[in-house]
């Protein structure tokens, strides 16, 4: 994909690549070790997605478990120390990584858009995020540029997905459904780390020791039951970390180990108490691998500051595809890859099932800056389903009987700040605010000024009331439909429309005496068709309620 520097950068390179990048000459392009890669013009793209963890591996300085596949991918690729959710929580998250926007961008920032109205505020009904006419799943993109897209299972985009995303999204979905040749881009999503499976796998027996030594967060109780929930997380690691062997022994089987490169990552922080759902690194700092072809760049760490919505148009452009210009994030890897990357990272929290909050965060690669909106609610707000970790009723016990320690009473305060400042260097927990040091003021206005600015760029949806927003997104509370796909047949060519701007299309050539294929090519271009055969057509914008099935013969 890219020459190679010339010998002298190449020198000056090795000797800064640990910091990321290299300055060849403030007026030219930055000389960076990514530069260096060479990657087939199509190389398949395989994301494994751990679900709510944190950083709690050996290659990130946590050795109270071994991760031999973690630790292998590690070492024959890169090591990312600046890689941060845009929301920490999964609906919204995904939806950034789906479409390379802000979740707050696109009405995407409460949780859950789509979910179930029992657990909706009064007043809100189940709805879609809204993005540009323009956007497109990532995934899409890619297939429209000749791969095979496949997802092994979790959606939760906060929208429906269109019907042309994927060529199949189910549990048995594979990479080795393709066609012999043909590049894949496939997701699976492990499931195992889960915050639900500190609960639901409560009685099963550990891969770990029943009495393992276990790091114990200032902000957790270190008792007997606080323990038991920590040590069920590391034992989920392990779990996880076998399914991540046995699926780089599926590629080795198939030959595809050296075609393909691989990124392991999770979907925000961790499945524990102050951590899912809050905008302290314990929510947004997540870990990322990526492991190149033939072990190229084998063993680097990166500390670009890099964001959730970074990841689609990098995977575009290592699929030799541009990114796309109304997404937020862009290429940190490719030949698209800016000159200038970002100095902060943004994310935002707003309502978690019934419980509606509104936090912003701007971060740079030290210091935190969150803003708390709704001051007079509590720190902690109550989630129904968070308590049903013993963890969080041990909390809930010490704090009713006034046994909380300082660290563990900054959660519980009865009202908010304005806003919080960290050192997130000397204090990784985030539990010493510095937001009254007079020392920290020129970097608290500037990280404040820094998303002020965000804030208005993205126009961001989720300062506004939502039941506002919902009406702004469907009038009356109803959900507008993509106009149905016309066929229209011109000089032998056949050609399809919709007359919702944006909406994608898919079709369907139906052969007499043959099945049905199970999932719909993405239109394009006029094509020609065999006389006799059927056409079926479906027409979907992303938030819009998909079109009816059109058939017409020809």
């Amino acid at each position: 994909m890219k020459n190679c520097a010339p010998f002298f950068l190449l020198c000056l390179l090795l000797l800064g690549c640990g910091q990321g990048q290299v300055s060849e000459d403030p007026d030219t392009r930055k000389i960076h070790a990514f530069d260096r890669l060479d990657l087939p013009e199509r190389p398949n793209i395989l994301w494994i997605v751990a679900e709510d963890l944190s950083p709690y591996l050996p290659m990130y300085g946590d050795n109270t478990v071994e991760t031999p596949n973690l630790s292998r991918l590690a070492a024959e690729g890169v090591v990312f120390d600046q890689f941060y959710a845009a929301a920490p929580v999964c609906a919204p998250a995904r939806a950034a990584i789906a479409l390379g926007m802000y979740p707050t961008h696109v009405a995407a920032g409460h949780m859950r858009t789509g979910g179930n109205p029992e657990f909706f505020p009064e007043g809100i009904v189940p709805y879609e995020a809204m993005p540009p006419a323009e956007a497109r799943m990532m995934s899409e993109w890619l297939r429209l540029n000749g791969y095979h897209c496949t997802n092994n299972s979790k959606e939760d985009y906060q929208f429906n997905k269109t019907p042309t995303a994927w060529d199949e999204s189910s549990a048995q979905a594979h990479w080795r459904d393709r066609e012999e040749g043909q590049p894949f881009f496939h997701i699976f999503n492990q499931f195992v780390t889960h915050e639900s499976r500190i609960w639901a796998k409560a009685d099963d027996s550990l891969w770990v020791d029943e009495n393992l030594e276990v790091p114990v967060p200032p902000y957790l109780p270190g008792t007997p039951t606080g323990l038991k929930d920590i040590r069920r997380m590391y034992s989920n690691i392990k779990e996880m970390d076998h399914q991540v062997g046995d699926i780089l022994k599926q590629l080795e089987e198939d030959g595809e180990l050296e075609n393909t490169v691989i990124f392991w990552y999770s979907d925000h922080g961790g499945p524990l108490p102050r951590q899912k759902r809050l905008l302290y690194d314990s929510g947004l700092k997540v870990p990322m691998i990526i492991r190149f072809p033939n072990r190229q760049l084998a063993g680097m760490r990166n500390d670009d500051i890099i964001n959730f919505i970074d990841l689609a148009p990098t995977t575009l452009s290592l699929a030799g595809i541009a990114p796309k210009e109304y997404m937020d994030g862009y290429d940190f890897i490719g030949e698209h890859r800016p000159a200038t990357l970002r100095s902060y990272i943004f994310a935002a929290a707003d309502r978690f099932d019934k419980v509606t909050d509104r936090v912003r965060a701007a971060r740079d690669k030290r210091y935190k800056y969150i803003r708390y909106y709704m001051k007079e609610k509590p720190m902690f707000l109550e989630v129904a389903y968070r308590n049903q970790m013993d963890i969080m009723q041990e909390l809930y016990r010490l704090r009713d009987k006034d046994s909380l320690n300082d660290a563990q009473k900054l959660w519980f305060r009865p009202t908010k700040p304005d806003f919080e400042f960290f050192d997130t260097e000397a204090d990784p927990h985030e539990v010493n605010d510095l937001s009254s040091d007079p020392q920290y003021a020129d970097k608290i206005q500037e990280l404040s000024n820094a998303l002020d600015e965000w804030l208005i760029s993205i126009d961001d949806t989720g300062l506004k009331d939502e039941e506002e927003l919902l009406l702004s997104l469907w009038p009356g509370k109803i959900q507008p439909t993509t106009a149905d796909p016309e066929i229209s047949v011109t000089d032998d060519k056949v050609s399809i429309e919709s007359g919702t701007k944006g909406a994608s299309i898919g079709y369907k050539i139906l052969v007499s005496g043959t099945e049905e294929p199970a999932s719909w090519e993405v239109y394009q271009d006029p094509f020609t068709i065999a006389e006799g055969s059927t056409l079926k057509a479906v027409a979907h914008r992303i938030g819009f309620k998909r079109s009816e099935v059109v058939r017409k013969e020809l």
